[in-house]
């Protein structure tokens, strides 16, 4: 067995430094070891006396600037104010030791770039964010931008809330510029605003009245607009087919009327006609410009004679129409506007002679507007833009068909044909 060296004396500047710089005990047995069993292993070094004081001294550094930071940051507790000191105090207490002597490359300035950047990337999706929320709460701020686009044909106006009552006067004339399309058949029409197709027919609370309970009264309301819909909403009533759904829901004791009106559909004529009934239209010569017919008006009831509820319903209906041959290149679109002012009874069986759950047609007034005058063929044939009318010459006053302020007159009819101001 080879002898081991003595380790080389330090010099006497080394020899002054604390015990805990030199090597420990392990790793010089560690060193023996490895001489002994594989020999030629150099003895391991210390470092250096100037080494050992730069270590030191930074090491005592290192230690007061974390003794000041955690002093600072104890400030948190105190309030807003020292709560954002404490913050500063602890970011600007940097550690003395420089970032390559035992932490590697300065990841604080390699992170603080990388986060910087992702600081500008999140402000930039939190922008854009925003913007697509916007578009899509007010989609015309982005397409009012495109090439073409008809500003006028998205800028409908905010819906009407139910109509109550009657209104103290015409709606004004405001938003209302446009000629009507195809894709927009209620341009330039106050009808932009109103509900559409059954849903506009809103029914009031119901409530026990004139010696009938609530379920009562709301079963003649439902019934009346069932009447409503199907005289005048249904698309196969519209194009001229068989009313019978609105029919079933007229009493049959009610003497006369259902075969007057059977009669009015068989053989139409000025006496028996049935559009004061029902709405139709010449399959033939027009057709509905899409699915939407706007509606506006309301529905009130009250105690009849004893053991009866009368329902009154007031509403204007408008349709959109095109030619039927359209498809040979004519767009135009015209709107014709029927108004319905009607009264229904519902009747107690045990007092009258009724039949339980239908309806008896009290009152019945109708007003068109925009049509052929003194034409009698069960249909209503509209009156296009630019085109002269072909029937009667109008005889009656200038009406504005959207004014629902006044109730029908008594005489209210097809016989007094005027003239309209819009439609």
């Amino acid at each position: 067995m080879s002898t081991v060296p003595p380790p080389e004396q330090p010099d006497e500047e080394s020899s002054a430094l604390p015990a805990a710089s030199s090597i420990s005990d392990e790793e010089w047995e560690a060193f023996q070891r490895d001489v002994v069993e594989g020999g030629g292993v150099a003895p391991p070094k210390e470092p250096s006396a100037r080494a050992r004081m730069v270590a030191r001294r930074l090491r005592e550094q290192d230690e007061a600037a974390e003794r000041a930071g955690k002093g600072g940051r104890g400030w948190r507790r105190s309030g807003r104010r020292w709560r954002r000191g404490g913050r500063k105090a602890a970011r600007t207490a940097a550690p003395a030791t420089p970032p390559g002597w035992r932490t590697g490359p300065a990841w604080q300035e390699m992170n603080g770039g990388r986060g910087r950047r992702r600081g500008l990337w999140s402000a930039v999706g939190v922008l854009a964010a925003v913007a697509l929320a916007v578009v899509a709460i007010r989609p015309s701020l982005l397409t009012d931008r495109f090439p073409g686009h008809d500003s006028a044909a998205d800028s409908a106006p905010s819906a009407l809330p139910a109509e109550t009552a009657l209104p103290t006067g015409a709606p004004d004339a405001v938003d209302q510029a446009g000629t009507p399309t195809r894709a927009h058949p209620f341009l330039g029409s106050p009808a932009r605003g109103w509900a559409e197709g059954p849903d506009a027919i809103v029914l009031p609370a119901a409530k026990a009245v004139g010696g009938l309970s609530k379920d009562d009264v709301g079963l003649a309301l439902r019934r009346t607009k069932e009447f409503l819909v199907a005289a005048n909403l249904d698309p196969k009533v519209l194009r001229g087919g068989d009313p019978g759904k609105a029919l079933a829901v007229l009493d049959p004791e009610q003497p006369k009327l259902l075969s007057q009106i059977h009669s009015a559909l068989r053989t139409p004529a000025r006496e028996h006609d049935p559009l004061n009934y029902v709405t139709r239209f010449d399959p033939k010569q027009v057709l509905l410009a899409g699915d939407t017919v706007k509606v506006r008006g309301h529905l009130t009831f009250e105690a009849g004679k004893a053991g009866q509820i009368q329902v009154h319903a007031d509403y204007s209906f408008v349709y959109p129409l095109v030619h039927a041959d359209a498809d040979g290149g004519d767009s135009r679109v015209a709107r014709t506007i029927v108004r319905r002012d009607l009264t229904m009874t519902l009747a107690d069986p045990a007092k009258w002679i009724a039949t339980r759950g239908k309806l008896s047609l009290a009152e019945n007034d109708a007003q068109f507007y925009n049509f052929e005058c003194g034409v009698y063929d069960g249909y209503i044939h509209p009156v296009f833009p630019g085109d002269t009318p072909t029937g009667a010459p109008a005889t009656g006053p200038e009406t504005d068909p959207y004014d629902r302020s006044e109730a029908l007159a008594d005489d209210a009819g097809r016989d007094q044909c005027g003239t309209v101001t819009r439609t």
